[in-house]
């Protein structure tokens, strides 16, 4: 039986519009992660480039953290991923809610 071999892409479009293939993503012994480096990410998983479980097991993270960097991306673009700016946001996130 011929099991369903999965079709990636060679490479998507980053946040800011650059080609993303595997070479130039994040290395996998990334510690610091940046905006622009959360953003590749989750890039490239929305293009195909990568599954989330490939993504949590390349870079040691949690399926909640990556999952809370796409909410972050869907709400607030890029910004919306900067450290210093999560209580601002997700107060915001939760007054719209009430209304």
């Amino acid at each position: 039986m011929i099991e369903n071999q999965k079709i990636r892409p060679a490479k998507v479009i980053g946040p800011l519009g650059e080609p993303l293939t595997l070479e130039t993503l994040p290395p996998p012994e990334t510690t610091r992660w940046v905006v622009r480096r959360k953003a590749e990410v989750v890039a490239a998983v929305n293009g195909g480039l990568l599954s989330v479980d490939e993504v949590c097991e390349r870079y040691g993270l949690t399926v909640e953290e990556f999952a809370g960097w796409q909410r972050a991306i869907d709400r607030s673009g890029m910004p919306g991923l900067r450290v210093t700016r999560i209580q601002h946001y997700r107060s915001l996130y939760e007054r719209q809610q009430k209304f």
